[in-house]
């Protein structure tokens, strides 16, 4: 039988993510918490209190947290490794956010799991799909971004047009397929291990 332990990044509202957490542990499975290290403590204390007697939830080593910023993998894997710890009979992780809740019910999502062996995650090829709607395209991969877009526009865009009136691009390594998607996904134990090892 499935297991799932939900991966919950969040960073806002303590009584959603409270009631968030009752719902996803409700049927039996298991919640692993990263609550953004950015946003205030007495939220997070107001998570931990409430949550405090839940067998089932467990929580991750708080980072601050950057929109397309390596934070966010390290949440992840901080989120990941709590869960794996926590939850040796897990056989699934399935990450969501504080502002996901499931539409189908916790039996089916294991039924669905059990009957496929594989990994679920969202993933295009960069170059063939239109994923992408709007913004950088080449640019995500042939220039280095040292600034971040949202929190230092001006000297992101400055980076970038020094690179470009220089020529100072990279080139993408040709024995890689570079793929797009969410950061949305559910995962088996064995893979989350590898990842994790």
């Amino acid at each position: 039988m499935a297991k799932i332990a939900f991966i919950l990044l969040c960073h806002k509202d303590p009584d959603a993510i409270i009631a968030q957490a009752q719902q996803l542990t409700a049927a039996g499975d298991f919640l692993a918490i990263h609550f953004d290290a950015s946003a205030g403590a007495d939220a997070f204390s107001k998570i931990k209190t409430a949550l405090s007697d839940n067998p089932n939830v467990v929580f991750a080593k708080r980072v601050k947290c950057g929109w397309g910023q390596w934070s966010l993998v390290q949440a992840t894997l901080n989120a990941l490794r709590a869960a794996t710890d926590a939850f040796p009979r897990a056989t699934h992780f399935y990450m969501v956010s504080g502002d996901c809740l499931p539409i189908k019910s916790a039996a089916y999502a294991r039924q669905m799991l059990v009957q496929s062996d594989v990994d679920f995650i969202e993933s295009y090829d960069f170059f063939d799909s239109d994923w992408i709607k709007t913004g950088f395209r080449e640019e995500r991969l042939i220039y280095r971004h040292i600034f971040n877009e949202r929190t230092q526009p001006r000297r992101f865009y400055t980076a970038l047009n020094l690179q470009q009136k220089l020529g100072l691009t990279r080139r993408v390594p040709d024995d890689i397929q570079v793929m797009i998607g969410s950061q949305w996904w559910c995962l088996r134990r064995q893979t989350v291990e590898a990842v994790l090892d």
